[in-house]
């Protein structure tokens, strides 16, 4: 029998993790990685942050590690853009002509920023941040502006604006909600992130929608908003992502707002598999789509061995983070809408919030509570019976729930 080719389509870490999976899983497969993009992996989290600031470059967080793609023994194909795939013969075409046969496929298209209309992508001192050339570009507008208008005030769009305070930028951030990180958090800890973007010289206007937007003659942005309107050298539009399902969709894929996918990774078509942030999944309670890095990570490594053989389920617990000053952000688990919410009083600095269901913590979220959010992740893997009281006290260590105990 001749050895298994495996393609993995793109470079993020789901299908980083997925190609590192697969030739770890098969050893003799023949396992590669097409990307458009013309550079090694990179982490996405420091774009955001410490490539803003300066302190670190793309290049230097390669996601396969020191040894990069190819001490996985993986190959990896750049500026390999993906124009079909031919199912029936089971080869991907590119945009250059070439097919390359599979015998599995893995679909790790990630996710598209989501344009507003006012302000399209290409326009003229306006940024999204998604690739590395985009935290570049937007690095160097930074040297010659003085301020900085952000559009959203989800977890990107602060993290962007921290950035740009911490080098000394007049920031303001506009959000169409009533609050910011609406999406992701409790209004008790997105008040205490609005804090700290406000003691930080950061000036977020809530519940402001964007009426019109005009270039001024000297090249500035002027926003109206509100009915006021606000100029800034530099703008960005931090307002999510979608999914990029348009492979799939044009092979012929199910689609659901992004590519369906079963509980071991497998779209509609047995030999194709999909991860990350492109997909739809079996949640605790229906399909569900998580934009995360740990999910993507995790996922990948799921579909990449089942890709090469194995037949393994995805049911890790989701979580997520963020840094913006000295705040580290951490959720993890599952929100609930009928979850009992519980807040656990710390200090001005720290706080933590659990959902509470059926007698077992659902999730939990928190501000520079770190080893706490780690315990909170292994009660809800496990499913482990907790008391709402007990954990509402601070004095209560959470360590010994674990053991179904409580002082």
């Amino acid at each position: 029998m001749s050895a298994r080719t495996i393609l993995v389509v793109g470079g993020g870490p789901a299908g980083v993790f997925a190609a590192i999976a697969a030739k770890r899983q098969d050893p003799a497969a023949s396992v590669s990685i097409l990307t458009r993009e013309a550079c090694e992996p990179y982490e996405k989290p420091p774009l955001s942050k410490a490539v803003l600031v300066g302190t670190v470059a793309p290049e230097d967080a390669p996601i396969a590690g020191p040894n990069r793609i190819a001490g996985h023994d993986v190959v990896l194909e750049l500026r390999a853009d993906c124009a079909s795939i031919d199912r029936a013969a089971r080869a991907v075409v590119l945009a250059d002509g070439r097919r390359m046969a599979y015998d599995a496929l893995v679909l790790a298209t990630g996710a598209l920023p989501r344009e507003i209309p006012q302000l399209p992508i290409g326009t003229p001192r306006v940024h999204y941040l998604r690739t590395e050339g985009d935290a570049r570009a937007l690095k160097a507008a930074f040297h010659d502006a003085r301020d900085l208008l952000v559009i959203g005030g989800g977890l990107i769009g602060l993290e962007v604006a921290a950035s740009a305070a911490t080098l000394g930028m007049k920031v303001t951030v506009l959000e169409v909600a009533p609050r910011v990180l609406a999406r992701v958090c409790d209004e008790r800890t997105s008040a205490c992130v609005h804090a700290a973007h406000a003691a930080h010289g950061v000036d977020v206007r809530v519940s402001t929608a964007i009426a019109a937007v005009a270039q001024r003659t000297d090249g500035r942005i002027a926003v109206t908003a509100s009915g006021e309107a606000l100029a800034a050298d530099l703008v960005v539009v931090g307002t999510g992502s979608k999914p990029d399902v348009a492979l799939a969709a044009a092979s012929g894929l199910a689609i659901d707002d992004a590519i369906v996918v079963d509980a071991q990774c497998r779209t509609s078509d047995p030999s194709i598999y999909a991860a990350g942030d492109c997909v739809r999944f079996p949640g605790r309670e229906g399909l569900v789509r998580l934009e995360n890095w740990i999910h993507a990570q995790d996922q990948g490594v799921v579909a990449g061995r089942n890709a090469a053989g194995a037949h393994e389920c995805y049911g890790a617990v989701p979580s997520f983070w963020s840094e913006q000053y000295d705040l580290y952000l951490q959720g993890v688990g599952w929100p609930a809408a009928d979850a009992a919410r519980v807040h656990r009083p710390l200090d001005s600095r720290r706080l933590i919030v659990f959902d509470v269901k059926d007698g077992c913590l659902t999730y939990a979220m928190g501000i520079n509570v770190q080893r706490d959010l780690a315990i909170a992740r292994r009660l809800i893997e496990r499913r482990i019976p907790v008391d709402a009281a007990a954990l509402a006290d601070p004095d209560q260590p959470l360590a010994p729930m674990l053991k179904g105990q409580t002082a």
